[in-house]
């Protein structure tokens, strides 16, 4: 009790900063460390990944070798017949993180090993100096705000002051003075106000016999406006009827949109029922097949039946996801509209397409910039791609314009009379290899956007589909 309130409030002020700031630097640490451990081993598996997608690729060791490599990454591959190929392998320690992977194609690294291997070194180091930035920048803060506190407690106080220097004059025997507080929004500012209003009452007994009769002439004005009140109330009650009429109709329109409800839930019902029949008794037969075989099976046949487990599986997951998208779809998509450029997804898509299917072209043309979700136009390209990949096409052009985006094929085309059968659900092309709902989704987000998703012939004459994928209208340039 014997030090002041500034003193208080400074040194409590300090101890707060004791206790948050190491509580803090300590949280940034293991933070850093976790998320630099995890981007290591992220960074590492990739590699790995990614040398087992050029070895299905049958490319050649040394090739392999030069694109696996990254900074920081050393990589070294040993075939089946003991040839290496890469930087000496080193001993694995405190200080050193390693990879080993078994590469699974390929005509010369069928059986190779693999092993990558990081230096952590460098993440020690990075780890060392975050803590004594911390350390330092903690002790900076505690200093600063003490010394800011000392100094800011002076101005923060002085009201306090002002309000005992105003009730010594008061208890003297001077009235008329007041606080007037500049803000009363405050914990000092509302003292002061109360503080003058407890001065006002008592200089102001005059000012409350005035009050009053200002009070009878409000509760005249009151008794005019409860009779204004009371017409009102009688306009109010014809207009409640009307409410009534109107609630009545609505009650109608909502029973017929709960029924084309009901009627869209038991067709999407009959729709996952019908297509997962086929992969979910695809699942069954392999199962049983591996039941019955038991111990005799060869590893050939274990092998294939497990192959046809993961493919069935697959496929059902990816029918379940498309039918749930429809029905997100039916019940009205929620759009995050932003600009979005449009050649970038155009770019994304021809990456991912070259990763995934090599042997088909891509080319990308145009650039636009316009106003739409990103993740949904995404999934429209996607899906259109895909369908061109799966009908047989060799080469794609993606072309980007202010209007939408132009998705050309050399595939077998679509003749005139399928052009809209296609984009209904489950509706199966001579060529489609997938259960018939990415068109049927890509048209409904297409709509959902004001837009709208067709299928001509290509412009040129030459053979193949030309999807026009038009937003409702052109967008400026930002």
């Amino acid at each position: 009790m014997n030090l002041s309130l500034r003193a208080r409030v400074t040194l409590t002020a300090i101890a707060v900063l004791l206790v948050v700031l190491p509580v803090t630097g300590l949280t940034v640490k293991a933070v850093f460390d976790a998320q630099a451990g995890r981007s290591l081993n992220s960074l590492l598996t990739g590699r790995a990944q990614l040398a087992q997608q050029l070895a299905r690729q049958n490319v050649a060791p040394g090739n392999l070798v030069r694109r696996v490599e990254a900074n920081g990454v050393r990589v070294t591959l040993t075939l089946r017949n003991g040839r290496q190929f890469g930087a000496p392998p080193i001993e694995a320690d405190g200080t050193v993180r390693q990879v080993h992977a078994t590469l699974q194609a390929g005509q010369q690294t069928k059986g190779a090993e693999l092993v990558l291997t990081a230096d952590t070194s460098l993440l020690a180091g990075a780890s060392a100096r975050l803590r004594t930035v911390l350390l330092l920048s903690g002790l900076a803060a505690i200093l600063i705000t003490a010394l800011a506190l000392a100094i800011g407690m002076r101005f923060a106080l002085a009201p306090l002051d002002t309000m005992t220097a105003l009730a010594r004059s008061i208890a003297a025997g001077r009235r008329g003075g007041r606080l007037q507080p500049e803000r009363s929004d405050t914990e000092l500012g509302r003292t002061a106000v109360a503080f003058d209003e407890m001065l006002d009452a008592l200089e102001g007994a005059e000012r409350t016999a005035r009050r009053a009769e200002g009070l009878a002439r409000t509760a005249e004005a009151a008794a005019r406006r409860s009779a204004e009140t009371a017409r009102q109330a009688e306009g109010a009650a014809r207009e409640s009827e009307e409410v009534a009429r109107v609630s009545e109709e609505a009650a109608r329109a909502s029973e017929q949109v709960a029924r084309r409800s009901e009627e869209r839930m038991r067709e999407f019902v009959g729709d996952a029922a019908h297509e997962l029949r086929t992969p979910v008794a695809g699942l069954q037969t392999a199962a049983e097949a591996l039941i019955q075989l038991g111990p005799r099976a060869t590893v050939e046949q274990r092998e294939e039946l497990e192959l046809l487990l993961v493919r069935e599986s697959r496929r059902a997951g990816t029918l379940v996801a498309d039918l749930l998208e429809l029905s997100r779809i039916d019940s009205g998509l929620q759009l995050q509209l932003a600009p979005v450029e449009l050649r970038k997804l155009a770019d994304a898509q021809a990456a991912r397409l070259r990763l995934v299917a090599p042997e088909v072209a891509v080319e990308v043309h145009g650039t636009a910039t316009v106003t739409a979700d990103e993740d949904r136009l995404t999934q429209v390209l996607t899906n259109l791609v895909d369908n061109a990949r799966q009908a047989g096409a060799h080469a794609i052009r993606i072309t980007v314009a202010e209007t939408g985006v132009l998705v050309e094929d050399d595939g077998p085309g679509v003749p005139p009379e399928a052009r809209e059968r296609i984009f209904s659900r489950l509706v199966h092309g001579p060529h489609s290899k997938g259960a018939g709902l990415g068109l049927a989704i890509a048209r409904g987000i297409a709509e959902a956007h004001g837009g709208t998703l067709t299928v001509t012939n290509r412009a040129d004459g030459t053979p193949g589909a030309a999807f026009h994928l038009q937003l409702p209208r052109p967008t400026r340039r930002l």
